[in-house]
């Protein structure tokens, strides 16, 4: 069965340990938020009946953590319950470990719980239950393990790894990716690209253009963040203003599609990665 671990900075509580050790903590019955995220719909009303889609939103996400501490004593339970409380201090990561090791998480926030009754959830002796809300400003779980795709690189046979074909010349490297999202909703792609080379063109199944028409020389670097909408290099400039007009920071939808990338001006040590991390909807 999965596990359910939360993650601080520093920390990591396993909320399933008293389940595995006998002490600890445990999620018990009842957790909530898993699921479905809530959207807000926006409909356009006018003289006649019903009304015309406009467009939706996902929203944020509640999730409610029913959760019991049981300790040796006294002392131990203090312990537990203050680990808890620092690492509900800031960003948490909740992580649904599956049997087979990989994982999907989501970044939280302690939005409320943590109260208790005295005398029915903890006399303060070893057991402690109380429910935890958290919110997700992401409404969507995220895959552990990134799908990564190169295009040129310093063997020959990296211009054919994970590429259905790739045409290469002596200024050019010009290849279609396989894409494959595993996930059900869209996933954003990471681009980096090794210099030398000017012009990076990448273009979605769907047409959608992502254009930089700058240069990288030999051993600068590209990255271009298509969720957070960031052009930088290795030195941490900003390089959005070489992008071309209107650009589409485009996403990888679910299932398999074909894109195509390329870069000019290149030579064997130029090369174009792109990786994306699957997302879902809800995990179970």
């Amino acid at each position: 069965m999965p596990k359910l671990l939360l993650s601080s900075e520093t920390d990591t509580l396993d909320l399933n340990e008293i389940m595995d050790t006998g002490l600890g903590y445990q999620a018990k019955t009842g957790v909530t938020g898993f699921g479905l995220p809530p959207v807000s719909v926006q409909w356009l009303e006018g003289a006649g009946d019903g009304a015309t889609f406009r467009r939706r939103r996902v929203l944020t996400r509640d999730i409610d953590i029913p959760l019991e501490i049981l300790a040796r004593d006294r002392r131990h339970l203090q312990e537990l319950t203050d680990r808890l409380a620092l690492a509900l201090a800031g960003r948490c990561t909740l992580t649904l470990l599956d049997d087979d090791g990989t994982t999907w998480t989501t970044d939280v926030y302690r939005t409320g719980g943590g109260e208790y009754a005295y005398g029915a959830d903890t006399i303060g002796e070893r057991e402690f239950q109380t429910v935890i809300t958290f919110r997700s400003p992401d409404p969507y779980w995220t895959f552990s393990e990134a799908q990564i795709r190169y295009i040129g690189g310093e063997s020959a046979g990296s211009f054919l790894n994970n590429l259905v074909k790739v045409e290469v010349s002596a200024s050019q490297a010009i290849g279609e990716i396989q894409l494959d999202n595993s996930g059900n909703a869209e996933a954003y792609p990471i681009w980096e690209i090794a210099g030398p080379g000017v012009r990076f063109l990448a273009v979605s199944p769907d047409g959608e253009r992502l254009a930089w028409s700058g240069r990288l020389l030999a051993n600068e670097r590209l990255t271009i963040d298509t969720r957070k909408g960031t052009v930088v290099d290795q030195d941490g400039n900003n390089r959005y203003a070489e992008l071309e007009e209107a650009p589409r920071f485009w996403t990888v939808k679910p299932g398999l599609s074909t894109a195509t990338a390329q870069l000019e001006d290149i030579t064997t040590a130029s090369k174009i990665t792109c990786s994306w991390r699957p997302r879902k909807w809800m995990v179970i």
